[in-house]
C-alpha cells in the first residue's frame, strides 16, 4: 500500500514517521479493524500512528485540544487480553476514535467549549461513549467545538478549529474539531451529534461523511430532555463504509434513553458490501425556503445527477417544507433553555451572546408559538412521508454557503439578501431535522477556491440503511473519499 495518498488536494506522507505509521493512517477505518481483528497489526500500533500524526498537524488546526494518550495506551494494551467478538457487528478492536467534547469519557474533562466548564471532570462516559466502548472503541482524544452550541468552531477556552483545506476557514460546527481530524488523518472515527446540522455541516465543509441518523438510532446522554426528537448522535468517517461501520457499532439501545432502538436484524455495513441503487431520486436546490450560493447549488446539482448513471431518475422537485425554518427555531430555542437555561442566572457574563438570544428566546416563547411549531412539524412530516412513496431519496446542499472566514462568528448574508439570526444560514439542515428521518453528507466536489462541497441526502422514514445504500453507490461515482487524508493547507 502507498504511505499516505498523494493527491493534488495536499495530501502527502507526514515527515519523521515510519513507513508502517504512514500506512496505518492511510488506511480506511474499515480496513484496519480488519487488521485489528485478525491480530496483523495492534491497538498500540495504530493508536502510535494516531499520535504521531496528531503531533505533526494539531498546531495548525488545533481539532483535538483534549489529548488522553496515556490513557489510550493503557486501555489498548489490556485490550490485547481480550478475546474479540468478531460476530458483533460494527466491533471496532480496538481502533481508537475521537470523542466530541459535548461527550463525556469517563476521567477527562468536558468543558463544552465555555470557561465555565474549563474543569469540568466526569466520572464515567456517557451513554453514546460507553457503548462506542463496549463495541471495541478506544478513546484517544476529545474534538474541539463551539462554546455551548453554534456552527463556527471556536470557543475562549481552546480557540479556533482550522480548516485543513485552507487554513483562513472554519471548518463549521459544532463537530468541527471531528471533521476536521478526520479529514487530516487524526483519526479514523469520531463522534458528532446534530441538532440543526451540527455533524453535516462539518462533514460538508471539512470533505468528509457525516451521518445524522433517524432518531432513537444511537442512544445519547442523560444531559438531554428524555423525549427530546432534535438532538441525535452519529458517526463522522472518511467515507461511507466507515460510516456504517461506526453506526452498527452505536446503533445499540439503552434503558436510560426511551428513544433508543435495538440493533437492526441486518447489520448496516450490509448495505454497503451489496448496495441497492434508489429508484428515483428528488434533487432541490434551496427546499424552495431561501437562497443558495449559486456555485454550492450548482456543484450539489451536478453531483445529485451522478445518481443516473447507477440507473436512478434524478428529477428537480421537492416536498412542501413550508412552516419549517420558524417552527425549527422555536423548538431549538425551548431546548437550548431547557438544557441551559440556568446560566442565565449563575454566569451570564462568561456566556456567549448567540447562546444568550437562544437561551431568552425559548424562555418567551409563547404557548401559541408552540403549537404553531409543533403544527408544522408535523405538516412536514406527512408531506414527506407521501414524498417518499414516488421518490427513494431527497438531495440539497448541505449547507447554502462554502467555508466562510475563521475569525467571522457566522454568515450575515447569502447573496445580497440579509439574515435576520445566527443560524439562518444553515436552514437546509435543520429544516431536515424536522422531519425525524436519516440525512447524510457526502463530499460532492470543491468550489473554484478549492473549498468542500457536501451534497446532502435525506431518506424514508428509519431509512439509515437504504440512505447508506444510496450514499455508497453515489460516493463511488464521485470519487471523491479516495482524496483522503490530505495535509493541512496553508
Amino acid at each position: 500500500m502507498d504511505n499516505v495518498i498523494e493527491t493534488e488536494t495536499g495530501g502527502k506522507p507526514v515527515a519523521g514517521t515510519t513507513d508502517r505509521t504512514d500506512e496505518f493512517i492511510a488506511m480506511t477505518a474499515t480496513e484496519a479493524v480488519g487488521l485489528l481483528r485478525t491480530g496483523e497489526a495492534s491497538p498500540l500500533d495504530f493508536l502510535d500512528a494516531a499520535i504521531a500524526r496528531i503531533e505533526e498537524v494539531e498546531p495548525d488546526i488545533n481539532a483535538l485540544p483534549i489529548q488522553f494518550f496515556e490513557e489510550a495506551r493503557s486501555a489498548a494494551r489490556s485490550f490485547t487480553q481480550r478475546d474479540a467478538p468478531d460476530h458483533r457487528p460494527g466491533w471496532l478492536a480496538g481502533l481508537p476514535v475521537v470523542v466530541k467534547d459535548y461527550n463525556d469519557v469517563g476521567g477527562q474533562i468536558t468543558t463544552y467549549g465555555s470557561p465555565i466548564f474549563a474543569d469540568n471532570r466526569v466520572e464515567k462516559s456517557d451513554y453514546t461513549v460507553q457503548v462506542l466502548e463496549e463495541s471495541g472503541g478506544i478513546p484517544m482524544a476529545k474534538s474541539n467545538v463551539p462554546e455551548i452550541a453554534g456552527a463556527n468552531t471556536f470557543n475562549p477556552v481552546f480557540g479556533a478549529t482550522r480548516n485543513p483545506w485552507n487554513q483562513k476557514m472554519t471548518v463549521g460546527g459544532s463537530s468541527g474539531g471531528s471533521g476536521a481530524a478526520l479529514a487530516c488523518g487524526e483519526a479514523w472515527l469520531a463522534t458528532g451529534n446534530d441538532l440543526g446540522g451540527s455533524l453535516r455541516i462539518p462533514a460538508s465543509y471539512c470533505g468528509i461523511v457525516g451521518l445524522r441518523p433517524s432518531v432513537g438510532r444511537v442512544p445519547r446522554g442523560a444531559g438531554l430532555p428524555a423525549f427530546d426528537p432534535l438532538w441525535v448522535e452519529g458517526p463522522m468517517a472518511r467515507n461511507v463504509s466507515d460510516v456504517a461501520l461506526m453506526l452498527d457499532s452505536l446503533a445499540h439501545g439503552h434503558p436510560h434513553d426511551p428513544l433508543s432502538m435495538p440493533p437492526p436484524r441486518v447489520p448496516f455495513v450490509r448495505a454497503v458490501e451489496e448496495p441497492k441503487a434508489p429508484k428515483r431520486v428528488a434533487f432541490t436546490p434551496d427546499l424552495n425556503l431561501s437562497m443558495v450560493d449559486p456555485e454550492v447549488a450548482a456543484i450539489c446539482r451536478k453531483g445529485a445527477n451522478s445518481f443516473t448513471n447507477v440507473g436512478a431518475l434524478v428529477e428537480e422537485t421537492c416536498p412542501d417544507f413550508s412552516g419549517g425554518l420558524e417552527a425549527f427555531q422555536t423548538l431549538r430555542a425551548i431546548l437550548v433553555a431547557a438544557v441551559r437555561g440556568d446560566l442565565l442566572e449563575t454566569d451570564r457574563d462568561r456566556v456567549a451572546p448567540e447562546i444568550i438570544w437562544n437561551i431568552e428566546k425559548g424562555q418567551n416563547i409563547t404557548a401559541d408559538e408552540i403549537l404553531q411549531a409543533e403544527r408544522a412539524r408535523a405538516a412536514i412530516f406527512h408531506n414527506l412521508a407521501t414524498f417518499f412513496e414516488t421518490y427513494d431519496v431527497l438531495a440539497c446542499p448541505t449547507v447554502a454557503v462554502p467555508p466562510y472566514p475563521v475569525d467571522q462568528r457566522f454568515p450575515t448574508h447569502i447573496g445580497d439578501t440579509e439574515l435576520t439570526t445566527y443560524i439562518d444560514w444553515m436552514f437546509l439542515t435543520f429544516v431536515l431535522s424536522l422531519t425525524g428521518c436519516p440525512a447524510i453528507s457526502i463530499p460532492c466536489g470543491l468550489t473554484q477556491n478549492g473549498l468542500p462541497v457536501g451534497l446532502q441526502l435525506l431518506g424514508k422514514p428509519k431509512g439509515d440503511y437504504d440512505l447508506l445504500a444510496a450514499a455508497k453507490l453515489l460516493e463511488t461515482e464521485l470519487g471523491f473519499a479516495s482524496q483522503m487524508p490530505i495535509r493541512p493547507k496553508s
